[in-house]
This record gives structure tokens, C-alpha cells and sequence, in this order.
């Protein structure tokens, strides 16, 4: 059998889709392309099974859509995955459609948190085969793939449904049926190693803000927050429970991304990256194996959590980059949202982090419906104030989407929040949620926090915290990204 997991070009006047492996989907101006760990996981478990496995990331190449088109015209896949999310469900519903003109025999799966929020939706709007629900659906496919063989390929979509995990959506005489509720009960340390020759890892190793050397690479301990209750997340959806993997097992993959591919820096995509125990196994085999000496460490981490000894133990471990969700200066959005943390707490997390010679990077979020103006500045001063005083080394603004599937999106529907029930909309263009404010103000906040890199008290300590020429090619990179996601934000956007 044949797999394809594919990302079929998404063409707009918008720009750039950011889909793949991402919690908040957003238009970039200027192409940011994550690793998509999960989907490069389950190709590779479907080739550790004999299966004839193609990466197809059409977004990342650069495809036009009339080139994918052609590509899949004269492909003969026995089965094809691919990832949505809510802003372009209904482009990839109008692409399935296509697909299964073009070739009605081929298998069409859909995964990621919106189908499943909602997986009835897909499988009533399109011709999608097979939703996958929940976050490993790495497993699920190959479970899936394993049945399609056993029962003679997949002929017009067969399935044993007793022999399949639970958590998987298909059509059976004409009716959506379903194996049940998901369960996160897999062994992530059964998975192999990802081929990062298979799933072409170089797409997604220079064009990414996060990295000060390249090429970069990812990496992911964990799925997907050991805190995972934040109401506005949306992989809150697909990942209810914590699963990590053990730090020898990453620990091992390390050292083939330094040895084997050269890899400079790499950014654990961990929801929240393991504390405690699995913390300090993990920093201790960084240092003994002087992977600390040959590659960075970037991961994302939640405030208050860490010790200034453990944060100077990360250091020592290689590790540079630590990315915070501050969200809000207001406490009582803190509360509601359930975030757990103070707000002072959080900007002494920060301070410690700094001294302890990491760069931590904050993301604020702009258009909480019961936010007015004067809150709103609060977030604005915090984060510039940050910035400014060095306590950071870089932030991300960001209007806020209740995503469908979240408890926000669901306290939306019960207060009458929304100021459109259109998916396209929710891709941070714009606010769909009410608020005191109105929409250009929002946008005009996310605005104001960037522009802090404008100025001079800033621009001075960047200079001044230059140590190598690879800080400079940083510098001038960050610089394109600020310019763009400004004009991400511009007027009429």
C-alpha cells in the first residue's frame, strides 16, 4: 500500500498558511514552516511497517495548487492524510472533493483538532474517508493502514471496525460510525526515530524565527502540556492528557541530529517541556554527552515552574531559547482563562530566566471579549516593559481565537461573543469575539508591541548583547519577522 501524508497548497490572498504542527493558525506575510512532528512520526511508523510512504508538503515547497493537482493525478496512493485546521476546513473540504473526482478509489483522511472538536461536520460537508481524532494519531494511522492491507487494500474503504483503536470516524453503508472516544494510552517510546530524510527535514530548518543558527531542526519530549487546562488552547482538544517520552530516547535523537545532519539548534515542541525528575536526567545527559557543546536547546516552558538553579542548570545544559505564555497583565483574565499563575510571579519567572543566562520569549494575546481599553494598555505597558528593561529577549503579539472545541469557544456560544461563526475567520486576522474595543484597536495593541523593537533603549541592548556574527544573521532575520507580522496586522487585514 501506498501513503501519502500530504499538506496540499492553500492559495490566498492572505498569504503564506501557517498549518502544519502549529496550536494557532495564522497568514504570514513572511513564511514561517514548522516540522510537523506528529505527521513526520506517523510516516515514519508507517514505513517501519513496510508501508510505501511519500512526504508531500506542498505548502512548504512552494507548489501551486495546478502543480499538486498534476502531482496527484499521476500518483497512485492507496491513501492520503492530511491535517486541517478550523480557518481552512473548508478549503480542504473543496480539495477532497476534487481529490475524490479525480480519483474516487483513493482513501482520504483528515486529522488535527478541529475534526476533533467536530468530526460529524467533515464527514457530513465532504467525502473524507476517515477522520482521526485526538493527538497520536501517528498510531491510529498506522492502525488504520494495518486493517486497509489486511482487508485487501482498502477496496472502497473496508474496514474490520472491531479490529480498529478507538478514536477513529469512517462510513459504513451510507452511516458515520465511529470505534468510540480516543484514548491517549500509547507508548510514545515505541515509536522509532523520525526519518528525517523520509519527511525531507531541510523544508523546515531555516525558515523559522525561533532559530539563531541554522540549520534548526525540531524535536518533541512530550505531548503535549503537563498543565493542559488553559481554555483558549486548542490543542487542549487533542491532547487532555500528558505522554512523554523518555529523556534517554530524546537524549538519542539528539545525538543523530548533531552527528548524522549537522543540526545546529534545535526547538522541543513540547506543549510545556518535562520538569521535575525527567528535567534533570535530561540536562545531566546534555552535559555528559557534550551535547551542550554542539547544538542549542530551545523548548517551550510555563512560567513559575522552574527554580533559578534549574534555570541555570538548562543553560548549562545548552539551552537558549525558553518560550513563556504570558497572555494577559490583567489577573483576573489570568483566572478565567485558568492559566494557575500570578502575574508577578510570572514577570520574577522571567527575570530569573535572563539572569540565568536563557532568552526567554513571551506571547501576549489581544481581544478577550471582557477586556476593555485600559486593560488591554496594561498588556501592552507589561509587554513593551519586558522588552525594554531586557527582563526578555523577544515577544509575539497575537489576536485571540476561541477555537472550535475549546471551553472559550464554547463560553463564546453561551454568551453570544462571536461576531461570525465563519471558520475562514478565525485566522488572526481579525477578532471574531465581541469586545469594548472593536477590531482595529485589538489589531492596533498587537501593533504596539512590536513596534517596541523600534526602540532606542531596545535596539541598544541587542546590540550591546551581540557576541558573533551568527547574533548578527539573527538579528537581521528577527528584524524581517517583526516587519512582517506588522504588516500581518496592518490595516484592512
Amino acid at each position: 500500500m501506498k501513503v501519502a501524508i500530504s499538506y496540499p497548497p492553500l492559495e490566498s490572498e492572505k498569504g503564506i498558511p501557517l498549518l502544519g504542527q502549529n496550536r494557532q493558525f495564522q497568514w504570514f506575510n513572511n513564511p514561517t514552516y514548522i516540522y510537523p512532528m506528529v505527521p513526520a512520526s506517523a510516516a515514519t511508523l508507517l514505513k517501519s511497517k513496510g508501508f510505501d510512504v511519500v512526504w508531500n508538503d506542498a505548502i512548504a515547497e512552494e507548489w501551486t495548487y495546478a502543480k499538486y493537482i498534476d502531482f496527484y493525478k499521476d500518483s497512485d496512493f492507496d491513501v492520503v492524510m492530511i491535517e486541517t485546521k478550523a480557518p481552512v476546513v473548508k478549503m480542504h473540504w473543496e480539495i477532497i472533493r476534487e481529490l475524490k473526482k479525480i480519483k474516487p478509489e483513493t482513501l482520504i483522511v483528515l486529522v488535527g483538532d478541529h475534526v476533533t472538536a467536530f468530526p460529524e461536520e467533515s464527514m457530513e460537508n465532504c467525502p473524507v474517508d476517515f477522520i482521526l481524532t485526538g493527538g497520536n494519531y501517528d498510531f491510529l494511522l498506522a492502525n488504520l493502514c494495518e486493517n486497509l492491507r489486511k482487508n485487501g487494500g482498502g477496496t472502497y474503504g473496508k474496514v474490520d471496525a472491531s479490529a480498529l483503536e478507538p478514536g477513529i470516524f469512517f462510513r459504513e453503508d451510507n452511516k458515520i460510525r465511529t470505534t468510540g472516544k480516543f484514548i491517549l494510552n500509547q507508548n510514545l517510546d515505541e515509536l522509532p526515530m523520525i526519518d528525517r530524510e523520509l519527511t525531507n527535514w531541510k523544508l523546515y530548518s531555516e525558515k523559522n524565527g525561533n532559530y539563531s543558527k541554522l540549520p534548526g531542526t525540531y524535536t518533541m519530549a512530550a505531548r503535549d502540556c503537563w498543565h493542559h487546562k488553559c481554555t483558549f488552547c486548542s490543542w487542549t482538544t487533542i491532547y487532555p492528557a500528558y505522554r512523554v517520552r523518555s529523556p534517554e530516547k530524546v537524549l538519542d535523537e539528539i545525538g543523530v541530529l548533531i552527528e548524522k545532519y549537522g543540526v545546529k539548534e534545535i526547538m522541543d515542541d513540547s506543549g510545556a517541556f518535562p520538569i521535575g525528575e525527567w528535567l534533570h536526567t535530561f540536562c545531566k545527559g546534555m552535559i555528559e554527552r557534550g551535547y551542550n557543546k554542539k547544538v542549542i536547546m530551545d523548548c517551550n516552558m510555563r512560567f513559575c515552574a522552574l527554580s533559578f538553579d534549574e534555570y541555570k542548570m538548562m543553560k548549562q545544559a545548552g539551552f537558549r531559547f525558553v518560550l513563556f505564555g504570558l497572555e494577559s497583565a490583567n489577573q483576573a483574565t489570568l483566572d478565567r482563562i485558568c492559566k494557575a499563575e500570578k502575574i508577578e510571579d510570572m514577570v520574577q519567572s522571567c527575570k530569573m530566566a535572563k539572569k540565568a543566562g536563557l532568552s526567554p520569549h513571551i506571547t501576549l494575546m489581544f481581544g478577550y471579549p471582557w477586556e476593555d481599553e485600559e486593560q488591554v494598555q496594561n498588556t501592552v505597558c507589561l509587554g513593551r516593559k519586558i522588552l525594554k528593561k531586557g527582563w526578555a529577549h523577544t515577544l509575539q503579539g497575537t489576536v485571540l481565537i476561541p477555537y472550535p472545541g475549546t471551553p472559550l469557544y464554547k463560553e463564546c456560544k453561551e454568551n453570544g461573543w462571536l461576531l461570525t461563526e465563519n471558520y475562514e475567520d478565525f485566522d488572526q486576522r481579525m477578532p471574531v469575539m465581541k469586545t469594548p474595543m472593536g477590531s482595529e484597536k485589538i489589531k492596533e495593541a498587537v501593533q504596539s508591541v512590536y513596534k517596541v523593537a523600534f526602540s532606542p533603549e531596545f535596539i541598544v541592548r541587542r546590540i550591546l548583547g551581540i557576541r558573533s556574527f551568527a547574533d548578527v544573521k539573527f538579528l537581521f532575520r528577527a528584524a524581517g519577522k517583526v516587519l512582517g507580522h506588522l504588516t500581518d496586522f496592518g490595516k484592512g487585514k
